[in-house]
């Protein structure tokens, strides 16, 4: 069995919310003010896709580190599509990985497909519900 992870959330005020999990460290999100939220904080689904950059992104960078590969920076950009009816669940999502620098191609290519099919939890979660696309740019 892996690591069991515990989730608390409180109520701050109206729809603003306050979650932790494991790591202890809080999150503030909110809801739009036509639904009596304050815009205080992201929504939970745009939470969902920040957790998927987050997952994809640090093992991008883990591994072009293990790989002694210099860059000056690295950005991921992410789009969803959204279903129009409730549950309005993420139909496709097209992740874009861009890196700075004189980064070979073939090992950019290869974190961001390691991350794809062996590291990435949040991407292989999400992909059996999404459908999920990539592309990547290197700007030297």
């Amino acid at each position: 069995m892996g690591e069991k992870v515990k989730v608390e959330l409180k109520q701050a005020y109206g729809l603003t919310v306050i979650a932790r999990a494991n790591s202890n460290s809080w999150v503030v999100m909110d809801g739009p003010e036509t639904f009596n939220g304050h815009n205080a904080g992201p929504r939970p689904m745009e939470l969902l896709l920040m957790g998927l950059a987050g997952c994809t992104g640090q093992d991008v960078i883990s591994i072009l580190d293990k790989m002694k590969v210099p860059y000056k920076d690295f950005r991921i950009e992410i789009e969803a599509d959204k279903a129009d009816e409730h549950p309005k669940v993420y139909t496709k999502i097209h992740i874009k990985y861009i890196v700075y620098g004189d980064v070979p191609e073939d090992k950019f290519v290869t974190a961001i497909e390691l991350s794809k099919t062996k590291y990435c939890s949040a991407q292989a979660m999400l992909s059996k519900a999404a459908e999920i696309t990539t592309s990547y740019e290197i700007i030297k």
